[in-house]
């Protein structure tokens, strides 16, 4: 995905180039908890299961992870975030992912945590799912 006229799977508005590119590239990292959430979201969009794994925190990040092409993610919606900033060292991201596999839609819904480490942030838990 190169195109810059391309919206970004995010669901912020801005096309892939301006948003989550230069984040799945390693160009340079997501600045906030929020940005990181969408960042990764775009990961499972694209099937870019190395991204993810690079920014899954140490304390919980699986060996391998194996993404299946037949999920269709339809899109994200950020339903609250709490701290996450530039001086933080944890963030909550509460949100909805919509996905269709097998002709079925889904939602998941999660509030994550996130935690800094060396002036990077990484996806550490899950607090809730339903």
């Amino acid at each position: 995905m190169s195109d810059a006229s391309i919206q970004c799977p995010c669901g912020s508005g801005n096309n892939y180039e301006a948003c989550c590119g230069p984040f799945l590239r390693s160009e340079k990292p997501a600045p906030t908890a929020e940005s990181l959430m969408r960042s990764r979201y775009t990961a499972f969009a694209l099937q870019h299961a190395q991204y993810l794994l690079d920014t899954w925190h140490e304390d919980n990040r699986p060996n391998d992870l194996e993404l299946d092409s037949a999920t269709k993610w339809l899109g994200l919606k950020i339903v609250a975030s709490e701290a996450g900033g530039l001086p933080d060292s944890t963030g909550i991201v509460q949100f909805v992912a919509r996905y269709r596999l097998a002709g079925r839609g889904h939602r998941l819904e999660e509030t994550s945590l996130f935690k800094k480490q060396e002036g990077r942030w990484y996806y550490h838990s899950a607090l809730t799912t339903d």
